[in-house]
């Protein structure tokens, strides 16, 4: 935890001290604050098999994206002392749901907070828990940090939401999120290549899997996308396209963001896909959107209502 004393973990660079008072974007200290530790049945199939995956929730975040669906643990604007947890109440809480045959940990948008999930690591791995690492992250990630992850990380679970600054700005508040995503893609593909390596149960134990959520009235938007993972990548990596985009209550007034997906823009980056020929990863269910609505006041923020 040293190296919090002047931070430079994520692309914001805020060399701020969070030891102390002093907070920078995410307006997180040196604490171990998480929303929720519980069993996720909804990733991907390989990522959460037929049993789930454990997954951790850090709260606050290094991007503030005015539609998130977790919004309601990635505000930065809202109070968390609530949410600290001490390392050995994080750790007992994850070896508790390995213990009922859970075999991957997953870190929910970790990449303020890479002291904290290095140490999580460590000492469960010290405990003789060895499940696959997988790191869930929005994609506004540093190339050092993520070098520093190689041989940690089992599996790479990035967004890449943007190619257009301008939305990235508007939405998101960072205006070189495309910059930075593509070079944060770049060192993943490096580490793990285009191969989603299997176990025998067809579940993810090395690898690379990249999410793209469509936006309404952003089609342009994910056709480059698209077009970047084929050509800059490779049309052999996994994509996991997403529909399940809902209006939060942030949005719900917005012109754009304000309405659901239309099915024909969907299908628009479906068929640009299948041009490419990324015929490796996951198409979701257009009409899946109503099953991915957490609620995090809840014990299980992911129970059906």
């Amino acid at each position: 935890m040293e190296h919090l004393d002047n931070c430079t973990y994520c692309p914001h660079n805020c060399h701020v001290n969070r030891h102390n008072e002093r907070k920078g974007f995410c307006k997180t200290d040196d604490s171990f604050n998480i929303a929720s530790i519980c069993i996720h049945t909804g990733e991907e199939p390989p990522i959460s098999g037929p049993k789930g995956i454990c997954n951790v929730f850090f709260t606050n975040c290094n991007l503030q994206c005015i539609y998130c669906q977790n919004y309601q643990i990635s505000d930065n604007t809202i109070d968390r002392s609530h949410t600290k947890m001490t390392l050995p109440d994080v750790v007992s809480r994850i070896t508790s749901l390995l213990n009922q045959e859970i075999t991957h940990v997953g870190f929910v948008s970790p990449s303020h907070c890479i002291p904290q999930m290095k140490a999580i690591i460590k000492e469960i791995n010290n405990q003789g828990y060895h499940p696959v690492w997988v790191y869930n992250t929005n994609g506004y990630d540093k190339v050092e940090t993520l070098k520093s992850l190689e041989g940690i990380i089992d599996v790479y679970l990035p967004d890449l939401k943007y190619l257009e600054s301008n939305l990235s700005a508007e939405y998101s508040r960072v205006p070189n999120y495309p910059e930075v995503a593509a070079k944060a893609l770049k060192e993943m593909f490096r580490q793990k290549g285009s191969s989603l390596i299997l176990d025998d149960e067809d579940k993810a134990i090395s690898g690379i899997i990249v999410r793209h959520l469509v936006l309404p009235g952003y089609t342009e938007n994910s056709l480059n996308v698209i077009r970047f993972l084929a050509t800059e990548l490779s049309p052999k990596i996994h994509v996991s396209l997403m529909s399940q985009y809902f209006p939060t209550p942030k949005v719900c007034h917005h012109p754009f963001l304000g309405s659901r997906l239309d099915k024909t823009e969907f299908e628009k980056v479906v068929k640009e896909m299948e041009k490419l020929g990324i015929d490796n990863g996951w198409i979701q269910e257009f009409e899946s959107s109503d099953l991915y609505q957490p609620d995090f006041k809840k014990d299980h923020p992911f129970e059906q209502k």
